[in-house]
C-alpha cells in the first residue's frame, strides 16, 4: 500500500457566511484515506458530513470557505490548484455520488446522453460511448437499459435515478470516490450489488472511498475505518470492528442503540432515542460539542474542550468519560398524543381493509405494462402490514390504488370497513378521503413551503373534519404538540425545520382527518437513525392509543421487521410471500425473500451467506413465462421443478397456517435447501 494517502484532511476548518457572519461548520477535522481503503463518515444531519465531502471535491457553495487547515489529494494541496486543474481532477481522478439524484441529473437531457458524456470526456468516440453507457447501466442492475437511456430524469424512480448516478461515477474508474448517502433509495439486492461493484473497483484499481451514510449496517459492511462527526467535530475514529464493538463516545453509543436490530419488535421493545437535536450552525462551544445532549456530561464537559484519547492502537475518542460511555442510560422519548376516538382501539384485530383482485396496467412507449397482477390482501384494525420488494415490484402503485390516486382495472375492489370504495379519489366522499391518508418519503416535496406549519395542518383539519377556522387551528396545535413539534415552531415554514421535524409535520397532517389507515411510503428512509427511532416510536404509540392501522412500505427490512405485524413480499406486481413478521423473517422463505434478506448487511458484523439473484429485473412489459422469478431464482437449479417453474405460473398457496407462498418448490424442500 502506498505511503501517500489518496485523501488527507489536516485540521480542516470550514465556515459558511450567513448574513455577513462566518459560521463554523467543520472544526479542525483530520482524517486520511489510503489507496484502496474505504473510510466511513457517520453522524446526524447537520453535523458536517456532506460539507467535508464537498470540501474534498473543492465544491463548496459560494458562501462556503476553508478558514484553516489543508486538503491533500495524493500529496498535493487541492486548495492551491487552479479551477482548470480541479475540473481535470473531477473528470479523471475524483468522482462523487450525491445524496439526491434528482439534482445530480440534468432534467433536459436524456439519461443515455448523460452517461455517454462521461466516456466521451475521457476520449471515447460518440458511437462507442453509448454502447459503454448501456453496459454501465447493466452493471448497476437496471432492467431494459436501452429503454431507460431514452428517458429523462423525471421518468425514473428514485432508486433507478440513483443507480444511473452511480453508473456515471464509476465510469471514469476514479482514484477517489466520494459517496454521499449513495444507497438511500436502493433496494437491499441492488444495494448489495452496488457495494460489490465499489468493492471490486477498490480491489482492482486501488480506488479510495469516502463513504457517507446514516445506514450503520452498510458502513460496518463496507468500510475499513469509521469517523463519527458531531457539530462539525470528529468525536470518535477507529477501525470499524473496534469502534462498533467498543463505542467509546456517548454519541456513538446513542447512534448504535437507535437501530432496530434483528429480533426487536414493537410488541415488546421500544427503540432508544437521543434526546434533543444537533446544535445550530456555527454555535460556539466552551466545552464538549455534545455536552448539552449527553446524559454523562458534568461541569468539566461543559467548560473544557476534550482532546482525543487513545482507546486502542486503532481507536481514539474525544471524551473525558470515554471509559463510562458503555454505561450510558437508555433513553426513550415518550409521546403524549390526544386520541382521536375513544372506541377505535377496542376493535383491534377486526377486519378493516380488504383488497380483492387488484390489477393495474399502464401504457408505456406504446406497450401495455401490467405493474400489479391480481393482488388480494387484508388489514386488521390496529395492525401494520409491511410491503417489501425491489423498485418496480408495485409497492407504491398498490398504495396509489388504495388511495384512489390511480384507478384499478375492472374487477379490482377495495373495501374499507365493509364499504366498497370508489375507484378514484374525486369520487370518494370526505369521510372516505379522511379515513385513508399517506405519509410520503420526502417531506420537502409533500409540504407547501409557502405556508406555516400550523396552516399546513389546520387546512387539512378544516377540509377533512369540517371544523371552523378557530377549531381547525386549535386541533392543528394539538396534533403538532402531540408529535413533539415545539410550540415555538408552529409558525415556522418547512424550510426552517430539520428533516425529522418536517416528517413529524407530515404525520400530523396525515392524522388531521382522524384516519383509520395511514399509508407510510418510505417515511424514514432519508432520516438519521436517531430521528428514525423517534418516528418509529411515535407511530407505534399512535397505533396503541388510537387503533390506527398502517401500511408500511420500506426498503429497510430491519425497520419493516420491527414495526410490522404481517408482511407481503412483492415481485413484479405479484405477492410471492405473505405471513406474520416472525414467520416471514425466520423462514422457511420464498427464494426471493431469502435473497432479499441475505443482502442486508448485519450491524453486528456477522457474515450472512449471500444468496444472489442472477441477471437483472425483467421488464414488466415482457415478463418471463412460468414463474416470473425463474430466470433469477437462486433455488430453481437442482430442485427438480425446473420445467414447471419455466412453463407454469404458481398460485399463492397456504404452505403453513397463515403463511402463503407463490412457489412450485414444496416448503419442505425449501426448508431443506435453506438449512
Amino acid at each position: 500500500m502506498s505511503a501517500v494517502p489518496t485523501l488527507e484532511l489536516r485540521d480542516l476548518e470550514v465556515a459558511y457566511t450567513v448574513r455577513g457572519i462566518d459560521r463554523e461548520v467543520l472544526r479542525s477535522v483530520s482524517l486520511s484515506i489510503a489507496p484502496g481503503e474505504a473510510y466511513g463518515l457517520v453522524g446526524e444531519s447537520g453535523c458536517g458530513k456532506s460539507t467535508a465531502a464537498f470540501a474534498a471535491m473543492r465544491y463548496l457553495p459560494r458562501n462556503g470557505k476553508i478558514t484553516g487547515g489543508s486538503i491533500l489529494f495524493e500529496g498535493k494541496n487541492v486548495t492551491d490548484l487552479s479551477d482548470d486543474d480541479v475540473s481535470a481532477l473531477r473528470r479523471s481522478a475524483i468522482s462523487m455520488v450525491y445524496q439526491n439524484p434528482a439534482t445530480a441529473l440534468n432534467p433536459t437531457i436524456r439519461v443515455g446522453d448523460q452517461v455517454a458524456e462521461v466516456f466521451q470526456l475521457s476520449g471515447v468516440s460518440k458511437l462507442d460511448s453509448f454502447a459503454m453507457a448501456q453496459e454501465a447501466l447493466v452493471k448497476v442492475q437496471i432492467a431494459d437499459p436501452a429503454q431507460v437511456m431514452r428517458r429523462y430524469a423525471h421518468q425514473l424512480s428514485g432508486g433507478m435515478a440513483q443507480r444511473v448516478v452511480i453508473a456515471m461515477a464509476l465510469a471514469s474508474n476514479p482514484r477517489l470516490l466520494v459517496m454521499d448517502e449513495p444507497t438511500t433509495g436502493l433496494d437491499a439486492t441492488v444495494e448489495a450489488e452496488v457495494l460489490d461493484l465499489v468493492r471490486d473497483l477498490r480491489r482492482e484499481t486501488g480506488t479510495a472511498v469516502l463513504f457517507i451514510s446514516h445506514n450503520l449496517g452498510v458502513i460496518r459492511h463496507m468500510c475499513d475505518r469509521v469517523g463519527v462527526l458531531y457539530a462539525g467535530a470528529l468525536v470518535e475514529q477507529g477501525a470499524t470492528a473496534e469502534l462498533f464493538n467498543n463505542p467509546s463516545h456517548p454519541y456513538t453509543v446513542g447512534l448504535l442503540r437507535c437501530i432496530p436490530r434483528g429480533g426487536l419488535h414493537k410488541s415488546t421493545d421500544r427503540l432508544d432515542t437521543i434526546p434533543g437535536t444537533p446544535p445550530a450552525l456555527g454555535l460556539h462551544f466552551d466545552g464538549c460539542v455534545y455536552a448539552e445532549r449527553c446524559a454523562l456530561a458534568d461541569d468539566k464537559c461543559r467548560t473544557q474542550l476534550p482532546q482525543m484519547v487513545t482507546i486502542s492502537e486503532s481507536h481514539v475518542a474525544r471524551c473525558f468519560r470515554s471509559d463510562k460511555a458503555g454505561s450510558l442510560p437508555h433513553l426513550v422519548e415518550q409521546v403524549d398524543f390526544a386520541p382521536q376516538s375513544a372506541d377505535k382501539a377496542t376493535h383491534v384485530g377486526e377486519l378493516l381493509l380488504e383488497i380483492s383482485h387488484l390489477s393495474k396496467v399502464f401504457t408505456q412507449d406504446g406497450n401495455k405494462v401490467r405493474v400489479i397482477n391480481d393482488v388480494s390482501l387484508t388489514l386488521g384494525v390496529g395492525e401494520t402490514l409491511g410491503l417489501v420488494g425491489e423498485s418496480g415490484s408495485g409497492k407504491t402503485t398498490i398504495a396509489k390504488l388504495l388511495l384512489g390516486l390511480v384507478s384499478p382495472e375492472e374487477g379490482g375492489v377495495v373495501t374499507l370497513d365493509g364499504k366498497g370504495l370508489a375507484k378514484t379519489l374525486n369520487r370518494r366522499d370526505v369521510h372516505d378521503v379522511g379515513s385513508m391518508q399517506i405519509v410520503f418519503q420526502n417531506p420537502d416535496q409533500a409540504l407547501n413551503r409557502r405556508h406555516s406549519v400550523t396552516r399546513i395542518v389546520s387546512r387539512a383539519v378544516e377540509r377533512l373534519r369540517s371544523f371552523n377556522v378557530k377549531d381547525s387551528i386549535n386541533r392543528a396545535h394539538e396534533l403538532l404538540s402531540g408529535m413533539r413539534v415545539d410550540a415555538t415552531l408552529h409558525s415556522a415554514r418547512p424550510v426552517q425545520l430539520s428533516g425529522g421535524l418536517k416528517q413529524r409535520v407530515a404525520i400530523s397532517r396525515a392524522f388531521a382527518g382522524s384516519p383509520q389507515i395511514v399509508v407510510c411510503d418510505e417515511p424514514t428512509s432519508a432520516l438519521d437513525v436517531s430521528v428514525q427511532a423517534a418516528i418509529l416510536n411515535l407511530l407505534v404509540d399512535l397505533q396503541k392509543q388510537d387503533g390506527v392501522s398502517f401500511i408500511f412500505i420500506s426498503h429497510d427490512l430491519g425497520v419493516v421487521r420491527y414495526i410490522s405485524d404481517r408482511i407481503a413480499v412483492l415481485y413484479l406486481g405479484r405477492v410471492v410471500e405473505f405471513g406474520t413478521s416472525q414467520r416471514v423473517f425466520n423462514g422457511p422463505f420464498h427464494p426471493y425473500t431469502e435473497a432479499l434478506l441475505s443482502s442486508v448487511p448485519n450491524i453486528d458484523g456477522s457474515i450472512r451467506k449471500r444468496i444472489p439473484l442472477t441477471g437483472v429485473v425483467p421488464s414488466p412489459s415482457n415478463p418471463p413465462s412460468g414463474c416470473v422469478l425463474n430466470p433469477r431464482c437462486p433455488r430453481k437449479a437442482g430442485s427438480g421443478y425446473e420445467k414447471l417453474c419455466e412453463t407454469e405460473e404458481p398460485n399463492l398457496t397456504e404452505v403453513e397456517p397463515g403463511h402463503f407462498m407463490r412457489c412450485h418448490i414444496p416448503v419442505a424442500k425449501l426448508k431443506q435447501l435453506q438449512n
